[in-house]
């Protein structure tokens, strides 16, 4: 079954008081459409591909063959990534939990350090990419940046891990409000994440 693009949980105009709405329709139903189209284009010749799942692909980006593992490692690694950003994101106001609070504290010593440190990891990515929050195999935090659209589920990652936050720096995701800003965009960030889905991709299993 070809990927599809994900409905969002909210409208595009529901997260202005930090993405505005056109970015939020551009960035959705243009260059996340883009990625989906092109992945299920870069698969029609590899039907015992189809029946892998996204994470399965991309956890073995190395062992695909040569001629589609870039397109799936850009188009799928972007499907993958903006249907991760969407899902943590919220029009109502949020703020984490208790227990959420205590295993960032315990990493990171408290909640406004971490977002410090956060910021500096996206402010730090060069050109285009993303921030993650990742929990590693040890259940340890981590805060890593991946290039372009790769993230911590593929096999090529310098830092795997599963992401349970993460921050799309693309200039196309906030340049329209933002311009050259990016450190605006990080800060404007905090209000619209999900903090209680946050909270279930960290303490699931």
């Amino acid at each position: 079954m070809a990927f599809q693009l994900p409905k969002l949980k909210y409208q595009y105009n529901t997260l202005e008081r930090s993405i505005d709405p056109m970015t939020m329709e551009i960035h959705h139903s243009k260059h996340h459409q883009a990625y989906v189209d092109n992945l299920n284009k870069a698969l029609e010749q590899y039907p015992n591909l189809l029946g892998l799942s996204l994470e399965q692909l991309l956890q073995r980006i190395g062992d695909l063959p040569a001629d589609i593992r870039m397109k799936v490692r850009n188009n799928g690694g972007g499907h993958w990534n903006h249907s991760f950003f969407w899902d943590i994101l919220t029009p109502e106001l949020s703020n984490p939990s208790e227990q959420l609070l205590d295993k960032i504290k315990e990493f990171f010593g408290n909640f406004d350090n971490f977002k410090t440190e956060f910021k500096k990891v996206a402010l730090d990515r060069f050109g285009s990419g993303w921030a993650w929050l990742i929990k590693d195999s040890e259940n340890k935090l981590k805060l890593v940046s991946t290039p372009n659209q790769d993230n911590p589920l593929m096999d090529i990652a310098e830092e795997s891990g599963k992401p349970v936050l993460g921050l799309d720096v693309w200039e196309h995701a906030y340049y329209l409000r933002y311009q050259n800003r990016r450190a605006d965009y990080i800060d404007a960030f905090w209000n619209v994440v999900d903090w209680k889905r946050v909270e279930e991709l960290m303490f699931e299993n």
